[in-house]
């Protein structure tokens, strides 16, 4: 049997686990592994435990009701040890570090932000933009195209698109980041052109979000905005 890590969190943390339930089914108790400096929110877990929904449920309430109480370090779902005796190594050779991240997450949390663009609003634009894409376009549909025309008007859509969003993207970030202590980016997948997660104070949380919807209505409904958080700061731990 495994041990399945939720969180590390200073000594002095409450660590109230009460009402919470850990992952497996059924799902095992929770305990705390302690070390010096640090404890680690641990349970029991098969080593080839895999994320359900309620698994995942498990996980994150865990890491959410923790956080009401100070600053943690959220961990992935799925990080085992072999036994608690790992664990509390781990917890004594990496304390310095683990104390140093705790202190950089304290009274943070994490937003994730992903922004998408209609492609074919997109391409409108450009055809009205750009003189050449214009020129080709019209050639071709015209049917008076070439193999190599086609070609040039695909490689110039591509590269205006690419230049759009980067740039786009930028700028969303540049206009969020004063109210950011960190950031971390993702490469995007499918339509998005933005994958990027916030480290925001507590503080500066409300006009981080308000900034965020300005910005959306801004650039207007052809960009899909999707904000997550706040949440646990897994990403910057």
């Amino acid at each position: 049997m495994a041990v399945y890590i939720y969180s590390i969190a200073a000594k002095d943390h409450p660590l109230r686990l009460n009402g919470l339930h850990g992952v497996g089914e059924p799902p095992s108790p929770l305990r705390t592994v302690g070390g010096d400096a640090l404890s680690a929110v641990v349970s029991d877990a098969t080593e080839d435990l895999r994320p359900k929904r309620r698994d995942v449920a498990a996980h994150q309430a865990v890491q959410e009701r923790l956080m009401e109480d100070g600053p943690i370090l959220p961990l992935q779902f799925g990080l085992t040890a072999p036994d608690d005796d790992a664990v509390h190594t781990v917890l004594e050779e990496r304390a310095q570090e683990y104390q140093e991240r705790l202190q950089a997450l304290e009274g943070c949390a994490e937003y994730h932000l992903k922004v998408s663009q209609d492609e074919d609003a997109l391409l409108r634009q450009i055809l009205l933009e750009s003189d050449e894409t214009r020129r080709l376009n019209d050639e071709i549909r015209g049917g008076r195209g070439t193999p190599d025309m086609s070609i040039a008007l695909g490689e110039l859509v591509a590269g205006e698109v690419q230049a759009r969003e980067e740039a786009l993207a930028a700028g969303i970030v540049a206009a969020l980041r004063p109210f950011t202590r960190d950031e971390s980016a993702f490469p995007p997948g499918g339509q998005d052109f933005l994958s990027i997660s916030f480290l925001v104070e507590e503080s500066k949380q409300e006009p981080f979000t308000a900034t965020e919807l300005s910005i959306a209505q801004q650039v207007g409904d052809d960009c899909d905005f999707r904000m997550h958080g706040p949440l646990p700061p897994y990403s910057f731990v």
